[in-house]
């Protein structure tokens, strides 16, 4: 009982380094968006590197490509809603409140393989 008394999160964390895309969700019509790289993923948030400031309590839409394939041939994407919890040098940490996955278009996926980005 310890551990769970020395640490808040409840869920366990996956050191995972893989691109992500975010885009903070603004009421006022202005858009953000940057890239990253996630640092380590839970079922519950996403711990990321950030090229903006990212300021606690705004909304984010991130989008991280996934490394396992559907049915061994589509690629795919988590796309996650959330707030950001914490924001250091550089780093984010956002909660996640929402979250799918959505299939990747076939070119997308055929650059990713060969180590190219399609955009």
């Amino acid at each position: 009982m310890q551990r769970e008394k020395d640490n808040r999160r409840n869920t366990d964390r996956f050191p995972i380094e893989r691109e992500l895309r975010y885009k903070v969700i603004n009421k006022r019509g202005g858009e953000e968006s940057g890239e990253g790289k996630t640092l380590n993923i839970s079922s519950g948030g996403v711990f990321f590197t950030t090229e903006h400031l990212l300021v606690p309590g705004r909304r984010l839409e991130i989008s991280i490509s996934w490394p396992a394939l559907l049915n061994d041939k589509c690629a795919l994407r988590l796309v996650a809603h959330g707030r950001v919890v914490r924001f250091e040098e550089g780093r984010a940490a956002l909660e996640i409140q929402h979250y799918e996955f959505r299939t990747q278009a076939a070119s997308a996926a055929a650059g990713k393989v060969s180590g190219l980005t399609v955009q």
